[in-house]
């Protein structure tokens, strides 16, 4: 039994006990005296000292102070700022682990919130775990009181940025050069007035947009160019909204990715959504793709498309494509994409999609197949209404386990589909975040 060390809980009380299962935010749970303990770098299976962090009226918060007791498939962190920074939640797990976990809340979160079981689970999605990431955004605090300017991610205290000088999940060509980043930060004049840096990468070139509050001087553009030539980024600089970037080194840098299994070379702005593992990102084109089984008398609508990530290969297969996306820049980029490499056979439009679709004219038309890859919130408005009876098969690529599913249970309950197949895919290696995908039939 699990007992505590102090009658006074309100203190960083110690207290030994037993893990009983992950939580979906990477910490391991507990249970002591009847109350859920979430313990911050502990695992299911293991014994540890923990140390109180905070008290909640239903839950306590905690942080692991020693294993006592450890699990098979405990690792060592790769990242000397693990702990600290709030990044990652999960490299103290083995990652085949990882994302087995990330399965079983998929599979909890059908049962509870969509009362829905697909009839057979898909392996899951994975690919290279370190240094996959080429898309984000670092925080930047210049701290007068010590002399410098932080960069890196927010720490698990998100009051506080994380000083970090690498970074094991960062595509390589900046994740190894974070230490440089920072030393330039620190002879800027400016540095003060930059909140924050995005990065984005494609397959040639590793943008960063310097976010600024106030213009810089003559001399930090001379140092940020000179910063640009000598590690090979394309600088660029933001002074307002996102309508505001621009280029200041090299003023003619095109971010792009091929997916050479469909021969399609796709161009994006720094800013631009795109899928943040370009690795996995093919393998789930790839999957999607099978499960949606586009042929040359379908017509398919993909909706929240993008710049034309799922629809430019769906298009290489079905007769006739249409992508819906609320982001009008997203949209031109995509029809862009589309004349670049020769694909008649798709027509994309701007549609608000968390709007009732009913009055818009691709809603009207009738679709063999839908792709979906919503935000976080998921698809409800949409599901509201449609899809019609025409619909044979629907593919769902989720970035949120809780929206699809409360989506798949309206699709099953409400629309007549089955869920003929689900699974996780590690978009995000080493931390609590779960991509997942279904497949839904008549």
């Amino acid at each position: 039994m699990t007992k505590w060390r102090s009658r006074n809980l309100m203190v960083q009380t110690e207290f030994e006990t037993d893990i009983s299962d992950l939580g979906h935010d990477g910490r391991g749970v507990a249970h002591v005296d009847g109350k859920a303990v979430f313990v911050a770098d502990a695992l299911p299976g293991e014994r540890v000292r923990a140390r109180l962090l905070r008290k909640h009226r239903h839950f306590n918060e905690a942080q692991a102070e020693e294993i006592l007791r450890a699990s098979p498939d405990r690792v060592a962190p790769r990242c000397a700022h693990y702990g600290v920074c709030g990044g990652c939640a999960l490299q103290h797990l083995e990652p085949s682990a990882q994302i087995a976990a990330k399965q079983r809340v998929l599979a909890e979160n059908f049962a509870r919130i969509g009362k829905v079981e697909p009839r057979r689970w898909l392996s899951p999605l994975t690919a290279e775990p370190w240094g996959y990431r080429r898309r984000g955004r670092l925080s930047v605090k210049h701290v007068p009181k010590k002399g410098k300017t932080l960069l890196g991610f927010r720490e698990r205290d998100s009051r506080f940025v994380a000083d970090i000088s690498r970074c094991e999940v960062l595509h390589p060509a900046l994740g190894l050069k974070l230490d440089a980043l920072g030393a330039l930060l620190n002879a800027l004049e400016g540095a003060a007035a930059i909140p924050q840096i995005e990065f984005a990468a494609g397959d040639d070139l590793m943008a960063l947009v310097f976010r600024h509050l106030a213009p810089l001087s003559q001399g930090d553009h001379d140092r940020l160019v000179a910063f640009g030539r000598e590690h090979g980024f394309a600088i660029l600089l933001q002074p307002g909204g996102n309508d505001s970037v621009h280029a200041l080194f090299p003023q003619h840098a095109q971010l792009h990715y091929r997916l050479h299994d469909h021969d399609l070379d796709l161009h994006f702005e720094p800013l631009d959504f795109v899928q943040v593992n370009p690795a996995l990102n093919r393998s789930m084109i790839a999957l999607t793709l099978q499960l949606l089984d586009p042929q040359p008398a379908d017509r398919v609508i993909d909706l929240f498309c993008g710049l034309g990530n799922f629809s430019l290969p769906i298009a290489r297969h079905a007769g006739f494509v249409c992508g819906v996306e609320g982001d009008a820049g997203l949209i031109e980029r995509a029809r862009a994409n589309a004349a670049r490499n020769g694909v008649a056979n798709v027509e994309f439009v701007v549609g608000d999609l968390s709007l009732d679709p009913r009055g818009a004219a691709w809603a009207r038309e009738s679709w063999d197949k839908w792709l979906l890859d919503p935000p976080r919130t998921g698809a409800a408005a949409l599901l509201e209404h449609l899809p019609k009876k025409s619909v044979r098969r629907v593919v769902y690529v989720s970035c949120h386990p809780g929206s699809l599913a409360r989506d798949a249970g309206t699709l099953v309950q409400r629309h007549g589909f089955t869920l003929a197949a689900a699974g996780a895919m590690d978009m995000f290696p080493h931390t609590a975040h779960v991509e997942s995908i279904a497949l839904f039939e008549r």
